[in-house]
C-alpha cells in the first residue's frame, strides 16, 4: 500500500516550490490532495498535472490570512472526502529588509501570512481531526527561525513563533490522537534562489557540509514521513532538513 493512501491532505501555498512539489509527492502516495494557494493559475496547473499522473486532488484559492474564507474552504474538503487527516501549513512570504529600513507594513504581511496565517488555518482544521480523532499538522517553520538571519527580522519572527506554536498545539491537540510538528528548512533551491547572483549561491553551498542546496524534494519527503503512521509517536519537534548547516 502506498504511504499516504486515501488520506486528505490540505496544503497551503501548494500552488508553487515546495508546496507543489508536495502537492505531486502525496497524491503520487496516494493521498486526497487539496491545494489552497491565492494563485489560481498555477494552483490550477498544479492540480492537471497531478490528474494527469492519475491522481486526485481539488483546489480552492484562499487566502490564508481570512478566516472566513479558510472555514468555508476548510468545510468545503470535509464535505466533500468526508475526512481531513493532514494540514500542511506550507503558505509563507518574504519582505527583506534590515530594521533600519524595514517599513511596518513589511513587518506585519509577513506575521500576517507566516504566523497570523497558520493559526488561522489550523483553528479551522483542527476541529474536524478533533472529531475523527486523529490528524497530523506540519508547520512549514525555518534555520532562520532557530538561527537568525540578517535583514530578515520579521521572516525570523514568524518562523521562531511557528516553533513555539507547534509545541503548544501539541500539548493541546494530543489528547485528540493528533500530532504537531514543525519541519525547518535550510537553503533549498526554490525560484526564490534563482534571484540570488550565483556567487551568493555559492557561498550557500559552501556553508552547508552536504555541498549542496536542498531541493524541494528534500522537504515533501520529510511532510511525508511527518504525516506517516510511522511517524505517530513523534510530535512536538522541529525537523531541520538543512543539509547540516545548523550544526
Amino acid at each position: 500500500m502506498k504511504r499516504a493512501q486515501d488520506k486528505v491532505i490540505i496544503i497551503t501555498g501548494g500552488a508553487s516550490g515546495i508546496g507543489r512539489v508536495s502537492a505531486l509527492r502525496f497524491a503520487a502516495e496516494g493521498a486526497k490532495v487539496v491545494i489552497w494557494d491565492i494563485d489560481k493559475a498555477k494552483a490550477e496547473a498544479t492540480l492537471s498535472e497531478i490528474e494527469a499522473a492519475g491522481g486526485v486532488a481539488v483546489m480552492a484559492i484562499v487566502n490564508t490570512t481570512q478566516p472566513e474564507q479558510v472555514a468555508a474552504a476548510a468545510q468545503a474538503a470535509h464535505a466533500q472526502f468526508g475526512r481531513l487527516d493532514v494540514l500542511i501549513n506550507n503558505a509563507g512570504i518574504t519582505r527583506d529588509a534590515t530594521l533600519r529600513k524595514m517599513t511596518l507594513a513589511q513587518w506585519q504581511q509577513v506575521l500576517d501570512v507566516n504566523l497570523t496565517g497558520v493559526f488561522v488555518c489550523t483553528q479551522a482544521v483542527a476541529p474536524f481531526m478533533e472529531a475523527q480523532q486523529s490528524g497530523r499538522i506540519i508547520n512549514t517553520s525555518s534555520v532562520v527561525g532557530l538561527y537568525g538571519n540578517f535583514g530578515q527580522a520579521n521572516y525570523a519572527a514568524t518562523k521562531a513563533g511557528l516553533i513555539g506554536l507547534t509545541k503548544t498545539l501539541a500539548r493541546e491537540l494530543g489528547k485528540y490522537n493528533i500530532t504537531v510538528n514543525a519541519v525547518a528548512p535550510g537553503f533549498i533551491a526554490t525560484e526564490m534562489i534563482e534571484t540570488i547572483p550565483e556567487k551568493v549561491v555559492e557561498m550557500l553551498k559552501g556553508r552547508t557540509p552536504l555541498r549542496r542546496l536542498g531541493t524541494p524534494e528534500d522537504i515533501a519527503n520529510a511532510y511525508l514521513f511527518l504525516a506517516s503512521d510511522e511517524a505517530g509517536f513523534i510530535s512536538g519537534t522541529v525537523l531541520s532538513v538543512d543539509g547540516a548547516v545548523t550544526i
